[in-house]
């Protein structure tokens, strides 16, 4: 472990990382300039997230990040918070659950914390189901809850 808010694993180590919590990573920002272009590589341009006056008669006040581009952000907090070394190849194999129960205004900051929920023995590696909780700076609801399915290699 290299400081309180990460953790790292060497390969034959993963077998018991089950129950490990890691975070919260820093604060990262999501600026609108992300959102739009996120919205143009996708072709997703709903109003609530790249039209200011739209957006700010909705319910939310402002313009929003996609749920998705939430959900992708999830690399650099990972990196930051959770490693695991001595591995041949990694994937993301899945997600088992995602819920968005709250907005990530444009321009807020949001980070993670997670927790190892689930470790299988693959034989030729390990498949980790990791809950990962992302918050955006100042709310008093999680902006999206997730559990992913990541698999290692040897």
């Amino acid at each position: 472990m290299s400081d309180d808010r990460s953790v790292a694993f060497a390969f034959d180590e993963l077998a018991h990382a089950e129950g490990v919590t890691f975070g919260p990573s820093s604060w990262r920002p999501v600026p609108q300039q992300q959102i739009d272009e996120f919205a143009d590589l996708t072709g997703d341009h709903n109003p609530i997230h790249v039209d200011e006056d739209l957006a700010a008669a909705s319910p939310f006040g402002t313009r929003i990040a996609h749920g998705l581009l939430t959900l992708s952000l999830v690399v650099p907090h990972l990196k930051e918070t959770f490693k695991v070394t001595g591995s041949g190849t990694n994937v993301n194999y899945g997600l088992n659950r995602v819920r968005f129960p709250a907005p990530v205004p444009s321009g807020s900051r949001i980070r993670t914390s997670g927790r190892v929920l689930e470790v299988t023995d693959l034989g030729n590696g390990y498949q980790l189901v990791v809950a990962v909780t992302f918050e955006v700076e100042g709310g008093n609801k999680p902006v999206c809850v997730a559990e992913f399915v990541f698999r290692y290699y040897a």
